[in-house]
C-alpha cells in the first residue's frame, strides 16, 4: 500500500463548484481503483492525499499532473505504509476557503498564510497535523464521493 501528498496551485480560482467536479470527475476511477484520500482546497492551492496500490496511485498522480486545473505540482510524499489513514472515504473534499474566521485565523497561525488562505505545508508530518487540526473543527465544509 502506497500514500502519495502533493500541493499544486490552482489554474483559477477555487470554490466549492470546482471541488465537486474534480472530486466527481474522479469518483468512478478511484472507486474501480481502490483509492482512498482526501483533498483540500484554498481560493489558489489543492492538497491532496491519496492511498492505494502503488501502480494506481502512481497512475492517478500522473493524471492529476496533466490536469489543465493544476499548475506548479510539487510532490511531498511518495510512501510505502502499513495501513490507510483515509479507508472510510472514497475520497473527501474540504473547502477550507469555508471556514469561519476564527477557525481559520488559527490555521493561518499555526501554518501560515499564502495568497491571502491558508498555507499548505511541504513535510508530511505537517500535511497530515493539518489534516487532524481541520477534522477537528465543527461543522467543517466537506464533499464525499
Amino acid at each position: 500500500m502506497y500514500r502519495i501528498i502533493y500541493k499544486s496551485r490552482s489554474i483559477g480560482e477555487v470554490n466549492w463548484d470546482v471541488v465537486k467536479d474534480i472530486l466527481h470527475n474522479c469518483e468512478e476511477n478511484n472507486t474501480k481503483r481502490e483509492i482512498t484520500g482526501i483533498l483540500l482546497a484554498t481560493g489558489s492551492h489543492y492538497l491532496q492525499v491519496l492511498e492505494g496500490r502503488y501502480e494506481d496511485v502512481n497512475h492517478t498522480f500522473m493524471k492529476i499532473v496533466h490536469d489543465e486545473r493544476h499548475g506548479d505540482i510539487q510532490l511531498i510524499s511518495f510512501n510505502i505504509i502499513e495501513a490507510r489513514l483515509f479507508s472510510h472515504w472514497g475520497m473527501k473534499g474540504i473547502g477550507i476557503f469555508d471556514l469561519n474566521k476564527d477557525e481559520e485565523a488559527q490555521l493561518i497561525e499555526k501554518y501560515g498564510q499564502e495568497d491571502g488562505g491558508i498555507k499548505f505545508p511541504l513535510e508530511e508530518w505537517r500535511v497530515l497535523a493539518m489534516i487532524n487540526d481541520i477534522d477537528m473543527v465543527q461543522d467543517v465544509p466537506e464533499w464525499k464521493s
